[in-house]
């Protein structure tokens, strides 16, 4: 069952005036809530990725701290990743438990005190941090659009936009930050990452009234039961929701890759720190457009076969520009991933909702495809440092990438025809 609509909850505020005092409170608190709301939600999503982009541009700095070799680096990027995949198999059992509001408060919480953590002066806190941090952000990813669709019913794909736009706008900033407030800071990376925890923590306090707000009105609220364990092992035996998990999956791996690596690419061929991390910030400025268009098209289409050719052809057009010319070309090829990397997961989002029959199963696939897809997608960044590390070059781990790329195109084609889990 759902929670009472608007107008059911200001009627029930407008008993409680008769009642008690606090009445007017609860009152005053639901006429303000969409707005209240929509802030809660754009500072949460801008901090959805900028904990793991900030990251990025100042790899080589932490590398050269602890004196970790590239494959150890890579674990940076890929225990959050790795841990995003495990939070998806626990959050929606707290949602359920604790309530949407109160988890993506602790969610908001714990992202700023493992962005704290991993800056302390000791590799296990590095690798600690970046744990929290993954589980942090798992929260937010499974639960944000579930709390969308429930409060903004009628207008779930715009607020959709929002968010994700908000999301790739926090990434955007983060990286193209992370190399000036370095400086800034007096050279200390570890300040450069911690100044990010502050935003989490912003998020927090814009965040509080929604929790107050539902534990006020808890009396009025049903939460979901919990699905039948029949009915959600039929997803895991369908052959379609395989497909698109994979898709799901394959296409985080590139785009993790390239959010653990892009900047030492390009400061590997000689470019400056500073103006790698500028380039990377363009690629996800980029990303917008492709997150933006990509969905809109999908949903006009029976099949969304020619998205598929389109997203996964540019991503590996993309690549194979970082093989051939990764400076000279540096901004074309960042404008052309941007692009095929934002489409890849917008439609991929949006293929769990068109492969899916009602909104239950749509619920199930979401889950499954972010829980696998994570898990699949946490072994990218770690093993392009490997190979790295083993060959001494970049080539060979953007040859595994084109690879991923027609994996990619293979599972996606047989992701998009119309059918339903």
């Amino acid at each position: 069952m759902s929670r009472p609509d608007s107008d059911q909850l200001l009627l029930d505020a407008e008993a409680d005036v008769r009642l008690s005092p606090q009445g007017a409170a609860a009152r005053r608190a639901l006429l303000a809530r969409p707005v209240v709301l929509l802030i809660g939600i754009v500072l949460a999503s801008v901090n959805m990725r900028a904990a793991l982009a900030s990251a990025s541009p100042l790899v080589s700095e932490i590398r050269e701290t602890f004196g970790l070799s590239s494959t150890a680096t890579s674990l940076v990027t890929s225990v959050p990743v790795l841990f995003l995949g495990v939070g998806a198999m626990v959050a929606p059992w707290l949602g359920r438990r604790f309530g949407t509001e109160v988890v993506l408060l602790c969610a908001l919480l714990l992202l700023g005190a493992g962005i704290v953590v991993r800056v302390l002066p000791a590799v296990p806190a590095l690798y600690g941090g970046s744990l929290l941090i993954g589980l942090a952000i798992a929260l937010l990813n499974v639960l944000m659009p579930g709390l969308i669709k429930r409060d903004f019913p009628g207008r779930a794909a715009s607020m959709t936009s929002v968010y994700t736009g908000a999301m790739i706008a926090g990434a955007t900033v983060a990286a193209a930050a992370s190399v000036p407030l370095e400086k800034a800071f007096g050279d200390s990376w570890e300040a450069s990452l911690a100044f990010w925890s502050l935003l989490a923590v912003v998020a927090a306090l814009a965040w509080l009234p929604q929790v107050l707000i539902a534990r006020g009105r808890t009396g009025h609220e049903v939460r979901a039961a919990s699905p039948r364990g029949g009915e959600s092992r039929r997803v895991w035996r369908s052959a379609l929701a395989w497909q698109v998990t994979l898709f799901m999956g394959l296409q985080s791996l590139w785009s993790y890759v390239l959010i653990a690596w892009m900047p030492t690419i390009f400061t590997d061929h000689g470019m400056s720190r500073s103006t790698a991390g500028v380039v990377f910030a363009f690629n996800n400025l980029v990303q917008v457009a492709g997150a933006f268009v990509v969905p809109l098209l999908a949903g006009r289409m029976r099949s969304q076969r020619p998205l598929i050719v389109l997203v996964t052809t540019m991503v590996a057009a993309g690549y194979a520009g970082l093989m051939a010319a990764p400076v000279s070309g540096a901004w074309l090829w960042s404008a052309v991933l941007g692009v095929g990397q934002g489409g890849a997961v917008g439609l991929a989002l949006t293929l769990i909702v068109l492969r899916s029959g009602d909104a239950v199963t749509a619920a199930r696939l979401s889950g499954m495809a972010q829980t696998v897809g994570y898990l699949l997608a946490a072994a990218g960044p770690l093993a392009a440092g490997a190979v790295y590390e083993a060959t001494g070059s970049w080539t060979v781990p953007i040859a595994l990438m084109l690879g991923v790329c027609a994996a990619a195109l293979v599972v996606g084609l047989f992701a998009a025809r119309d059918r339903k889990v």
